[in-house]
């Protein structure tokens, strides 16, 4: 059996003559927190897109625990148990947490043809569940709307958790979120990966990557720059090549030349 949960081998994503990804490749084990780290542009929403099954590669293979396989429908990664949280979180704010929780898949009472929600049951495992992660849910029928960001955030990937996700990928969980806030949601990052799932978690912040990520992967304009163990490099040499540390050099000195072309003037 293969020692990774998930591979994208080589994934390349064409629009007509666009080049949205090419030769992207992502290994994923139990219990590791790789990190998609790139700045707006690099191709990082199209690769959530193919990865979850939105897109269909053009080149490339997808092997989940050992079995190459293709999904035609996000509903089929989520069947083999890749769950995506997105950064709209596909919540609603005026329903309950436990309504949100179990949105589309509402636990049912009752004999066939004349079932019903249960919501004592559902209103039970919501704030559990919310409880595990240190959420504490008073009343399990408020409406989501009254609940933090970084609360909302813990609700969507605990969703996903219960109903069986073996790899959740996170669009940008804290991108939104204050420090506390985003500090909370990283903390449950770390604890769902403690308990064995794989998780890509996608950021341009690099502050929030470096401290939870195993691995990390940036992409630029649609290619990756390489796949780097955290024992491999440092926070500085990761902001680097996220910022194209080239450019910066460069613009650096231009701004000292112009600099001293104004003093001699």
């Amino acid at each position: 059996m293969s020692e990774y949960l998930v591979q994208f081998n080589n994934i390349s994503k064409f629009f007509g003559k666009v080049i949205a990804l090419k030769d992207v490749t992502m290994k994923v084990k139990k219990g590791e927190i790789m990190c998609l780290l790139g700045d707006n542009g690099a191709g990082k929403s199209t690769l959530i897109k193919t990865l979850s099954g939105v897109h269909k590669p053009d080149e490339g293979e997808i092997i989940v625990e050992g079995e190459k396989t293709m999904f035609d429908s996000p509903k089929d990664a989520l069947d083999m148990g890749i769950a995506t949280v997105y950064q709209d979180l596909a919540l609603v704010p005026l329903m309950s947490v436990t309504r949100n929780f179990f949105m589309g898949r509402e636990p049912q009472k009752g004999i066939p043809f004349f079932k019903s929600f249960d919501i004592e049951k559902s209103n039970k495992i919501a704030a559990e569940r919310m409880g595990q992660i240190g959420i504490d849910i008073r009343d399990p029928s408020q409406a989501v709307g009254t609940m933090s960001g970084g609360e909302r955030q813990c609700l969507a990937i605990s969703r996903a958790i219960y109903f069986g996700a073996k790899l959740l990928i996170l669009d940008e969980p804290t991108s939104a979120l204050g420090v506390h806030q985003a500090s909370v949601v990283l903390k449950y990052i770390v604890k769902a990966a403690s308990q064995g799932l794989g998780v890509i978690l996608i950021t341009h912040n690099v502050h929030h990557a470096f401290p939870v990520g195993n691995s990390f992967t940036v992409l630029n304009r649609g290619k990756s720059l390489g796949t780097y163990s955290k024992k491999d490099l440092t926070r500085e040499k990761l902001l680097g090549m996220m910022a194209g540390g080239e450019e910066l050099d460069k613009l650096e000195v231009e701004l000292q030349e112009m600099d001293r072309i104004n003093k001699s003037n």
